[in-house]
């Protein structure tokens, strides 16, 4: 049996391990929140959510396929990686369209309301669990250039600016549920996530057909 290379998967592995454990718990904290509440951005979070977990899944599982077979050439493992980084891409393209399009069904008929402290809360916390899984993938990424993290580098990115929407349209609709502009912020934070899901989405195919380069240590981009 030929041995495994390893090319610091071990570490990607452990780390997108973490991730998805930690990501387990979103889609049904967050599906709870939905019935409590009625807010478009939460129902969008919720599948956004689910689609991420998906995504995070599959590239958890081509790496470590990676790591057990040592024996796959290049192009074999351009593949394999090609086949994760356009997962990532589905799942962020997924989560915008259903939110651009339950936000267009609700700009007539629906108020927001009903308690959102739960998803307010769930959206604190995943920010900051994102934001730190987001620079360890940066940094990961800045060590050993691979489109399987640089993928969930760029998921994690959008994760973040998605949750920072997500707590700005629910923290408006907890302390001014009434207010006549709380319904506008409630479906314009939706309309915002959705856009910058899908232009997250074409850069992350746009990023996969192309040799990578690392980032600079402290770029965002």
């Amino acid at each position: 049996m030929p041995p495994r290379a390893d090319d610091g998967l071990a570490s990607r592995e452990r780390t997108l391990l973490a991730a998805l454990l930690l990501s387990l718990w979103a889609p049904l904290a967050t599906g709870l929140a939905v019935l409590l509440s009625r807010s478009t951005t939460q129902v969008a979070d919720f599948v956004r959510r689910s689609a991420e977990l998906v995504a995070v899944a599959l590239t958890l599982a081509v790496v470590r396929r990676l790591r057990r077979r040592g024996d796959l050439d290049a192009a074999q493992r351009a593949v394999l990686e090609r086949v994760a980084a356009r997962g990532v891409a589905v799942a962020l393209a997924l989560s915008g369209a259903v939110m651009l399009l339950l936000a267009a069904s609700r700009v007539r008929s629906f108020d927001p309301g009903g308690d959102v402290r739960l998803g307010l809360l769930i959206a604190v916390m995943g920010l900051a669990t994102n934001a730190w899984f987001w620079r360890r993938f940066h940094a990961l990424t800045y060590e050993r250039p691979d489109a399987l993290i640089d993928a969930q580098r760029r998921l994690y990115r959008a994760k973040v600016a998605v949750d920072a929407c997500v707590i700005v349209a629910l923290a408006t609709i907890l302390w001014a549920p009434g207010h006549p502009t709380t319904r506008w912020v409630d479906l314009a934070g939706s309309v915002a996530v959705a856009v910058y899901l899908g232009w997250s989405s074409w850069r992350t195919l746009a990023a996969g057909g192309r040799p990578m380069r690392p980032p600079s240590r402290d770029s965002t981009s």
